[in-house]
């Protein structure tokens, strides 16, 4: 149970969601206190298998977003499963799934249909096209949104061919638009029986997502190419390389422009009238910018770091994982976590960027494929072991237990 001090104390989210957009979520409301139960199917969340690291039975990819939460097996193709979710949601406040529109209809658990019984329930969909619309029954994971929102076509060299962000952004958008709407409807819900369906669209949030860009097309009409290691509209937010590694610096200011060219003993460029303001250097980035990266080559980061630092001109190295990883202010904010269970496995993951002086949790090991079945049917649904145990046996439910191999070799790989 959440913790009375948490946050989200009191908060119970039933999660049916998989892969990355809904447990990114339900993660994230589960290190502010919130309840969360992971609803899954007999074979789990598909994630648990995916390659190429593993924890034990579950991978890596599993792990890192599924921390703070229990697990409980229901399998929803049977009438019996389908009756235990709505008993468990109605003693809830959420419900996230990001099935693809439809699925549900054939199992009978719309989200109308539950609200009807569940009148204080509040229903999030993540899909990604959204309820309706002509994609509505369209399958899409992160780079399908990528690519239909435009924002890949920003992506990649100038001169080159788009490029799937690093990171999976359209996933990770969708849960963080997810957890504000979510909040929002709680929020709004008070003390009346008022539910809520939140409908998110991982397409919706990448083409938000464009923000200036989307307007800056909207008004010109002019489409934008890949932006590079560039910005659109400051020509000195830019990327360069030093005689040794890429570093970026963020000169937005006059100041700083100015700043800048003292920095890279740069006085003549400071006083071109081609680039007396920043709509002159942008008017001109193709003849400034090779100016400055010319300067930059002479020394190597660290001389740069240092002496823009101590001017306040931003800019930093481009760091690697292994690098940003072991930087000491992502260290100094507790960033990194590792998270140990009590047979001993732990993980390495990214952290709660959400810092409060109270109400979040300590990091509890993510759940094995219905670890908490019994305990979750005890505890909400006060059920007893004779029931129990005859769900397990109908194969309604489901529950699992550590392995000795597992505590025996941590870190391998399932053939």
């Amino acid at each position: 149970m959440a913790d009375r001090s948490t946050l989200l104390a009191g908060v119970r989210i039933l999660d049916l969601s998989t892969f990355l957009s809904g447990p990114f979520c339900t993660q994230l409301l589960g290190d502010l206190g919130a309840e969360v139960i992971k609803v899954e199917p007999p074979d789990g969340d598909q994630t648990r298998y995916l390659p190429p690291y593993f924890v034990g039975d579950d991978s890596v990819y599993y792990l890192s977003v599924n921390r703070n939460k229990r697990s409980i097996v229901i399998d929803l193709k049977t009438s019996k499963g389908r009756e235990l979710l709505l008993d468990l949601a109605k003693k809830s406040d959420v419900l996230i799934e990001n099935f693809r529109p439809g699925v549900l209809d054939r199992l009978w658990m719309t989200a109308d249909k539950v609200l009807a019984q569940c009148p204080r329930l509040v229903w999030a969909s993540i899909s990604g096209f959204g309820q309706d619309g002509p994609y509505r029954e369209y399958p899409a994971y992160d780079m399908i949104v990528q690519a239909l929102s435009g924002g890949m076509s920003l992506t990649g060299e100038r001169t080159g061919r788009p490029v799937r962000a690093g990171i999976p952004i359209g996933d990770l958008g969708a849960g963080l638009y997810s957890a504000v709407g979510l909040l929002a409807a709680l929020l709004s819900r008070g003390s009346g029986d008022n539910g809520r369906k939140i409908d998110i669209s991982m397409l919706d949030c990448q083409v938000a997502m464009l923000c200036y860009q989307a307007a800056y097309y909207l008004h010109s009409a002019v489409v934008p190419r890949p932006q590079g290691r560039e910005h659109e509209s400051i020509p000195t937010y830019n990327t360069f390389q030093t005689s040794d590694h890429d570093v970026v610096i963020t000169a937005n200011t006059e100041k700083m422009w100015a700043s800048l060219c003292e920095v890279l003993d740069l006085s003549s460029v400071a006083q071109d009238p081609r680039f007396a303001s920043n709509a002159d250097r942008h008017r001109n980035r193709d003849a400034l910018i090779p100016l400055l990266q010319r300067a930059f080559a002479t020394k190597p980061a660290h001389h740069w770091v240092s002496a823009l630092r101590a001017a306040n001109v931003p800019v930093a190295v481009v760091n690697t994982l292994d690098l940003a990883l072991t930087d000491p202010q992502v260290v100094h904010r507790r960033m990194v976590s590792r998270i140990v269970a009590d047979d001993g496995r732990s993980i390495g993951v990214a952290g709660n960027p959400i810092k409060a002086e109270i109400g979040l949790i300590a990091d509890r090991f993510p759940p094995r494929l219905g670890e908490h079945t019994r305990q979750v049917l005890r505890e909400l649904l006060t059920l007893d072991d004779e029931v129990i145990e005859s769900l397990l046996k109908q194969g309604v439910v489901a529950e699992s237990r550590a392995r000795d191999e597992d505590l025996a070799e941590p870190y391998r790989k399932p053939s």
